[in-house]
């Protein structure tokens, strides 16, 4: 029986260095998913024939039932599925059509939920979820609002499914990173540079997910920014911390 580990958003800045890190461990095979099937072929270009590409859109129940096929074909241990599509838009609420809207939650929370669902009875002990959520899943964030709560949504739901897999030998982590230094990552709005506080790198969110994924916890931050960032919180009234948060963006957001 092959080991596989399942990887979505596999060709972005974290997707890709999820899987460099990810063919370290016993494992027989990725499986890929992203949409863009020219960057999927690169990365099997780049890391060989242990890389499946599949090439699928999140967002539609067909690409779930694709996977659910496949799975039931070939019949694989899942030793890994790391949730790490998404979409992130900042924006008024105005800002976002209706399609937009329903992309984001379909990709941001459905998929994560629907893959673990589809999943879970390939894995055996020792298995690992990572659903990547956000530290934006701390608070509630103005201008990334859907962003956020559908990240607040991950993270809530990666912690009560580790709760309920105690006796299986499988864990569910929320992986919860501040701003991530990748190419994908917008260095100037509206004409103004950029500060991102707490800025880390791929590679070290990488690594610590896990690390923190086989110790069997149920969130993993991998700063101290971050982490203090999350007993701030805390400690708050979440209509300061909002303040907060808008003193910092306000000088990116257009004028309406």
């Amino acid at each position: 029986m092959k080991k596989i580990a399942i990887l979505t958003g596999a060709t972005g800045g974290l997707g890709r260095e999820f899987l460099k890190q990810i063919l370290d461990e016993e494992i027989d095979e990725v499986w890929a998913i992203a949409r863009n099937e020219r960057r999927l072929s690169e990365l099997c270009g780049q890391y060989g024939e242990r890389v499946i590409p599949i090439s699928i859109d999140l967002s539609e129940r067909q690409g779930m039932e694709r996977i659910s096929d496949m799975l039931g074909e070939k019949k694989p241990q899942v030793a890994y599925l790391i949730n790490n599509a998404g979409l992130a838009k900042m924006g008024k609420y105005h800002d976002f059509s209706i399609e937009e809207i329903d992309k984001t939650i379909n990709v941001n929370c459905k998929a994560p939920v629907m893959l673990a669902r589809i999943c879970i009875p390939y894995m055996a002990k020792g298995s690992r979820i990572l659903n990547i959520s956000s530290a934006s899943a701390f608070q509630p964030n103005p201008y990334i609002n859907l962003y956020a709560a559908s990240k607040a949504f991950e993270r809530s739901y990666s912690r009560a499914l580790n709760v309920e897999l105690e006796g299986t030998g499988i864990t569910s982590v929320a992986v919860c990173p501040g701003w991530i230094d990748t190419e994908l990552l917008q260095k100037e709005i509206n004409g103004e540079k950029v500060r991102f506080p707490g800025l880390v790198t791929a590679d070290r969110v990488v690594r610590q997910a896990i690390k923190d994924a086989k110790k069997g916890k149920d969130m993993s931050v991998c700063s101290l920014y971050v982490k203090c960032e999350h007993v701030n919180v805390k400690l708050l009234p979440q209509r300061w911390v909002m303040k907060i948060w808008m003193a910092g963006i306000g000088k990116y957001l257009k004028e309406n």
